[in-house]
């Protein structure tokens, strides 16, 4: 379903969680071409700073889309502007709640949302996002 620009209000807020598996990792490196090992060989993960392999980065960030896309504001919804910080990484078999945040309104159906995801307690990803929303039909 999707919320139409007229009736996004500031502190409406959606989110998406799914649970990371090797596949989606697999997948996910195979569309990017981003073959880094640090995501895709547990031993060559164990000689790095994260002590393991650990999911993309931009996988985690691909799941504040799947809110805007598919929750809020919904289909039709475009991403004109995302700014991302990580403050963690994500293993697979983590379970990841991605939440998006109206902030304010802002002129021409945009609106500017707070983002972020989450392991657990931790935050792995927190950011801002500039959304254009659709107008009702």
């Amino acid at each position: 379903m999707t919320v139409y620009a007229e009736d996004l209000q500031p502190g409406m807020t959606d989110s998406f969680t799914r649970t990371v598996t090797a596949r989606d990792v697999e997948l996910f490196a195979e569309a990017t071409g981003d073959t880094n090992p640090l995501h895709l060989d547990e031993d060559y993960g164990r000689t790095t700073v994260f002590g393991g392999r650990i999911a993309h980065g931009a996988l985690t960030v691909s799941y504040l889309s799947a809110v805007f896309g598919t929750k809020l504001p919904g289909p039709g919804a475009i991403v004109l502007k995302l700014t991302t910080r990580f403050g963690g990484q994500v293993r697979i078999g983590d379970t990841v709640t991605a939440a998006c945040t109206v902030r304010r309104r802002l002129p021409r159906r945009c609106f500017l949302f707070d983002c972020v995801c989450k392991v657990g307690d931790v935050t792995v990803v927190e950011g801002e996002a500039l959304i254009m929303a659709p107008a009702r039909p």
